[in-house]
């Protein structure tokens, strides 16, 4: 479904919106005239992004709610959702998008991955299960857009908690596109946005300047919207290193391992080296 299709009164919760790319989107949505509600953690953080989205809303002030929540948390969602419903309504644009990168490896600490694991898939999952349901009941016409990574489809090496927890919001999100498309009478459609690399608080890595390769958190929410008009699923974004027909390489030779029956992460290994470079045609 296009986000065209929304209804002007429509109410759009977006998780992890008060930086990056969370905030971005929630700013693209509000100067549609849309009501905001953005859920986060930190006072303050949420205090400025709350502002900056009422400035642009046309709605202003009234049209903007912010409320302090742990994704990982299912009490923080259901509270979340009374929050959202007391003061709009419901939930009619759902973006599951909070997420945490705190470094991990296969032998590292197992808070980090049980971390990871909470925050970015189990958020994802808790806030499908916790106002989806209500979304179908309502009977308009909505969006759920879920925010994985390039990590969790080609699955690079240094980060697996991380890379697990991305791979698992694309499985999860194309089950639920499917399970919306079998609903009667039900007017969500499901999307995965799969940024390239952008410059936000959690992919800067001590940076404070963004580099030359990264697209900003505005230009990833620009893009996401252009292809939400179109309706796409997988809304892969380039960034100004990787153009898309370099990323539909890397993904067919990450499958092309199991087809071909190479090593895992032959990408990485030193005996597929040239036969990558060779296909993606550098």
């Amino acid at each position: 479904m296009s986000y065209s299709k929304l209804a002007s009164d429509s109410v759009v919760l977006v998780t992890g919106g008060a930086a990056g790319i969370g905030l971005a989107a929630a700013k693209s949505f509000a100067r549609l005239g849309l009501r905001i509600c953005i859920a986060d953690l930190g006072d303050d953080r949420l205090a400025s992004a709350g502002q900056a989205i009422a400035d642009i809303s046309p709605g202003g002030k009234d049209h903007v709610l912010t409320v302090a929540a742990d994704v990982s948390r299912l009490e923080d969602l259901r509270r979340l959702e009374d929050a959202v419903r007391d003061r709009f309504g419901g939930v009619d644009v759902l973006m599951n998008n909070a997420g945490v990168q705190p470094g991990s490896n296969i032998f590292g600490p197992a808070e980090n991955w049980a971390r990871v694991l909470d925050v970015n898939l189990w958020g994802v999952i808790h806030g499908i299960q916790t106002f989806v349901p209500g979304m179908i009941a309502r009977g308009r016409p909505g969006l759920i857009i879920n925010t994985g990574s390039k990590q969790g489809i080609t699955t690079p090496p240094g980060d697996p908690a991380y890379n697990v927890s991305k791979a698992g919001v694309k499985v999860v999100t194309e089950a639920l596109q499917h399970e919306l498309r079998n609903t009667p009478n039900c007017r969500l459609t499901a999307h995965l946005l799969i940024p390239g690399f952008v410059y936000t608080e959690l992919a800067a890595g001590g940076r404070t300047e963004k580099p030359a390769g990264a697209w900003t958190a505005d230009q990833t929410a620009a893009f996401m919207m252009e292809k939400l008009a179109k309706g796409d699923f997988y809304i892969l974004c380039p960034d100004n290193d990787v153009p898309r027909a370099l990323d539909e390489k890397r993904i067919l030779w990450a499958a092309g391992d199991i087809v071909e029956n190479r090593p895992p992460l032959s990408r990485w290994h030193p005996d597929y080296g040239e036969a990558f470079k060779k296909f993606v045609g550098s």
